[in-house]
């Protein structure tokens, strides 16, 4: 299923965890102001996001060559998350607020990126703010909910973000990364439920290459 360390970081680790933010983003022009419905929307998306604090559900990926992995999620805002693939996958991916870090138990890999810069700090700020830095590009309104498409304001590179709402109540149900060559890896939320309490030892993802029998965790 993962046939190079590369293709792991893009396609396999949620896309939003492991690619750099700057292969993310596209060179289009500057995005026209939006309408007023439009940004009513993205203040909800904000909204909803910022009250997210403390949640957990599962996902089902598609990679760009259709290839299908599922698994777990835990998001604990500021900052916090933790992708855990099912069998056979091997791979888990843990922000634990200052790193994204990537693990793959079957190629025997460990990397480490900055949240900062991975898109995946586009939902895990303390403030989101779809505003300054991030352009949104495009709101699409779907039948049962709607879509914010944004990139970095700041990059020239190809690439972007879609986040995917349900209506009724507002809810992330999933997100498309494009990246740099435009293979787009897709995530869809099959469950995700806003709980009271997370561990925190679920945000914590030591080198295993590094640790002696016995010490830390994965």
């Amino acid at each position: 299923m993962i046939r190079t360390p590369a293709l792991s970081r893009r396609t396999l680790a949620l896309g939003l965890a492991a690619a750099p933010f700057a292969g993310l983003l596209s060179a289009s022009p500057a995005a026209a102001a939006l309408s007023s419905a439009d940004q009513a929307l993205v203040d909800r998306a904000v909204a909803y996001l910022e009250g997210l604090s403390q949640a957990k559900g599962t996902f089902v990926q598609t990679d760009p060559r259709g290839v299908t992995t599922q698994g777990e999620i835990y998001l604990k805002r500021p900052g916090k998350a933790r992708f855990a693939y099912a069998a056979p996958s091997g791979l888990l991916v843990v922000s634990d607020g200052a790193l994204v870090s990537v693990a793959n138990s079957k190629l025997k890999t460990f990397e480490s990126y900055p949240l900062g810069a991975t898109p995946l700090s586009l939902f895990l700020a303390k403030q989101i703010r779809l505003d300054r830095g991030v352009q949104v590009t495009r709101v699409n309104r779907l039948a049962d909910g709607f879509s914010i498409t944004a990139r970095d304001g700041k990059k020239e590179a190809e690439g972007q973000i879609t986040l995917s709402f349900s209506d009724s109540p507002t809810k992330l149900v999933g997100w498309t990364i494009s990246d740099a060559q435009g293979q787009a890896t897709r995530v869809r939320l099959t469950r995700l439920d806003k709980v009271a309490s997370l561990d925190d030892d679920l945000f914590v993802l030591k080198d295993p290459r590094n640790l002696r029998p016995g010490q830390g965790r994965m």
